[in-house]
């Protein structure tokens, strides 16, 4: 009996060590493990890549079993403008962890230039703000040297300033991006000593292999880079069969392992889903984590209109068409 108690004690205090150390960087952008379908989340210059507008919807429920762990939810929307060099974004992401909750808005644009026939590089800034709500009735997170804040609850807006680079052909990309430069606008007198931000740098990258006439193989990263917590690296390896039916693997450097499936359920939506484990002793105490996106292709018809739309871009640009017939595949 006494050693199920203390291994219960245990547990316990290894969660809140592990709760109170993201507390200490509330301002890490949520994570994702299908963030190939997800760019324009934390990569501003995307937005305008793409060839019709997409609006999507995200849940990703982490670490089941433990109370309080992560929840995110985004909704986000890409649309390509005017002779397709421009595009807007538009996101609303809230992430939910122990007391923290927060909900981040913002609007992004992005301008795009050739670099040759079928390359294009992209420049996107982004601006909105945030909210911070940290409900102290959720737990006692109360450092003795302060005063008793158990059952009070801080609120908290910043606005938010981000910029990124994405650089693209048919079959590879490559993108850099900031989230947030504006670093010092959350902190006030109560919960500074609980919340601090710091700049989050993200790059991207991937390359298309195609292996069959509708199947392709696409290997890509994401590094997910916090000054003084060092670099989160995503590897993935997807396989796409028949332009509609994805499978494929992640690994989260010394956090986690993924499966990942999606379905292209017709020409304009696409459903996918992951599942992660937890490689590190965590994995011991919760059930993984899922997560699942829905997207929408707004004004994708048949092959023939893609083809439409390519040879009218094909004018404009005086290059290669800027996307191929069958799924870009990112």
């Amino acid at each position: 009996m006494l050693l199920k108690i203390n291994c219960k004690i245990l547990l316990l205090s290894g969660v809140a060590y592990l709760l109170a150390s993201t507390f200490s960087w509330a301002q890490k952008e949520p994570q994702y493990t299908q963030y190939m379908y997800n760019i324009g989340s934390f990569n501003p210059a995307y937005v305008g890549s793409v060839e019709t507008p997409e609006i999507m919807g995200l849940y990703r429920a982490q670490w089941i079993d433990i109370e309080g762990a992560p929840r995110t939810l985004r909704f986000g929307a890409n649309v390509p403008l005017g002779n397709d060099k421009m595009g807007l974004g538009f996101n609303v992401i809230s992430d939910e962890l122990g007391p923290v909750s927060q909900t981040y808005i913002d609007v992004a644009y992005s301008y795009e230039v050739n670099l040759s026939d079928n390359s294009w590089l992209s420049f996107g800034i982004d601006a909105g703000g945030s909210t911070l709500k940290i409900d102290y009735s959720q737990g006692n997170f109360q450092n003795p040297n302060e005063p008793l804040l158990f059952g009070q609850e801080q609120n908290s807006f910043y606005p938010t300033i981000g910029a990124g680079l994405f650089m693209y052909s048919d079959n590879w990309y490559l993108g850099a991006s900031i989230p947030n430069f504006l670093t010092n606008g959350i902190y006030n007198d109560e919960i500074a000593t609980i919340v601090e931000d710091k700049i989050q740098y993200n790059f991207i990258g991937g390359y298309i292999f195609q292996i069959a006439e509708r199947s392709k193989f696409k290997p890509a990263f994401l590094i997910n880079y916090l000054q003084g917590a060092g670099a989160t690296v995503n590897l993935s390896a997807n396989f796409l069969f028949a332009d509609a039916v994805t499978i494929g693997a992640s690994y989260r450097l010394n956090n986690a392992v993924s499966g990942l499936a999606g379905f292209q359920i017709s020409q304009g939506m696409f459903l996918g889903y992951s599942y992660d484990y937890n490689t590190n002793s965590l994995g011991e105490f919760n059930s993984g984590s899922h997560e699942v996106i829905l997207k929408f292709y707004l004004g994708r018809g048949s092959n023939d209109s893609d083809k439409t739309r390519n040879r009218e871009k094909n004018k404009k640009l005086k290059g290669k068409p800027k996307q191929i017939d069958s799924p870009r595949f990112f």
